[in-house]
């Protein structure tokens, strides 16, 4: 298996709706022989996670990954939190932007690059309704010019 070879498991689309970007962050996962049996069979959703900050450590939450049917008394819990891989300086950054500037952290895509399962996430703030109304103008703005090309 190549290096670069990316699958994408799981992605939330409701979060480029929901939330403007502010920057964007990869981490490993640590998972359990069963979660990755399951996220290799392409099964896992991340629609209603989020990412927690606690204790100097990361975790994704609310991430749903069903049990594997080949496993045996050993299956893993569906909706455990799994603690996210990220370096000290990359921690301390996003603990004090979640903090002081009122930011979010979004999970946006669950993929596996190469052998190594990967959570990107994006460092994010929340949007008004009218700023969900703007961008989607613009969005339908842009496919009627591509139309009219």
């Amino acid at each position: 298996m190549s290096k670069d070879l990316v699958k994408v498991v799981a992605r939330n689309r409701k979060a480029r709706h929901t939330y403007e970007f502010i920057d964007k962050y990869e981490a490993g996962l640590v998972l359990t022989g069963s979660e990755v049996k399951v996220l290799r069979n392409g099964k896992g959703n991340i629609g209603e996670a989020y990412v927690r900050l606690r204790d100097e450590e990361a975790w994704l939450i609310g991430a749903n990954f069903p049990p594997y049917l080949d496993a045996s008394y050993n299956n893993h819990e569906p909706d455990r939190p799994r603690k996210l891989l990220l370096k000290k300086k990359e921690l301390k950054k996003l603990r004090i932007a979640v903090r002081e500037k009122g930011l979010t952290l979004v999970p946006l895509e669950l993929r596996f690059k190469g052998a190594w399962c990967k959570l990107e996430f994006a460092l994010a703030r929340g949007r008004k309704s009218h700023d969900k109304r703007q961008a989607l103008r613009k969005k339908e703005h842009r496919r009627d010019l591509d139309r009219k090309r």
